[in-house]
């Protein structure tokens, strides 16, 4: 269960008395209404600031009640009765399951690619001429608006100079980090992402807390990452909006 809350603690910003301030993030964005995620030892669910007090208190009842949840294709108990409480205040416009994983440190980068780090004197030039010169089309193309964009601390894999991909801090929290993932349209299907993620598994700054992967399961690609890497599925999450 500590690795379960470590993660929820990673994922969102948590007020006080353990409701949902924010999406941990740059820019910090409403989180969901409700987030429950389990593993094989229980469940713990987390509700935004914003949800009714007598619902929230039926809800964690319900949470507190249920078996131990950790495959997202199945209905956690209570699940139904959670959303019919939370529809009294207003509609569920979507619910959406994900898989969590450890991420363990140091894996081995097993793709023949150039990776630079962040962290290093190679990182940082590369970043100000990056800077300087600005972002390369297939970059703005995904969103990559500029250097801002690499969530520190951050690794990229190189092909003759260009981005083929890129791991990064999607979300560092007091106890634990989670890393995201992009490979770049043109280079998929290569290797890359699992290559970027163990690079970043290896990051310095990292090696004192606990590593997260996550993915929604109608993401295959993602699955595939942790797949090939051999990362262990140990929980599972709901989120309601």
């Amino acid at each position: 269960m500590e690795a379960l809350e470590a993660s929820i603690a990673t994922t969102f910003g948590l007020s006080e008395d353990g409701r949902i301030a924010f999406e941990n993030e740059p820019g910090r964005p409403a989180g969901p209404r409700l987030f429950l995620a389990g593993c094989r030892e229980g469940v713990r669910v987390a509700l935004r600031h914003d949800v009714d007090a007598e619902a929230a208190r039926a809800i964690a009842a319900l949470a507190a009640r249920a078996a131990p949840w950790f495959e997202p294709w199945t209905d956690p108990d209570g699940l139904e009765d959670m959303l019919a409480l939370l529809e009294r205040e207003a509609p569920v416009e979507g619910v959406c399951r994900s898989l969590i994983y450890r991420l363990p440190h140091a894996l081995p980068v097993a793709a023949d690619v150039r990776i630079i780090s962040g962290d290093t004197a190679e990182g940082r030039r590369w970043l100000a001429q990056l800077e300087q010169t600005g972002m390369p089309p297939h970059l703005l193309e995904a969103g990559f608006l500029g250097v801002g964009d690499f969530w520190a601390p951050w690794v990229v894999a190189l092909e003759d100079d260009t981005i083929a991909a890129m791991a990064f801090a999607a979300r560092i929290g007091p106890r634990a980090a989670e890393t995201g993932v992009y490979t770049f349209p043109g280079f998929r299907g290569r290797g890359l992402a699992a290559a970027v993620t163990a690079a970043w598994s290896s990051l310095p700054e990292l090696a004192d807390r606990p590593l997260f992967y996550s993915t929604q399961t109608t993401n295959v690609s993602s699955q595939r990452v942790a797949a090939r890497l051999g990362l262990p599925q140990f929980g599972a999450g709901v989120r309601v909006t």
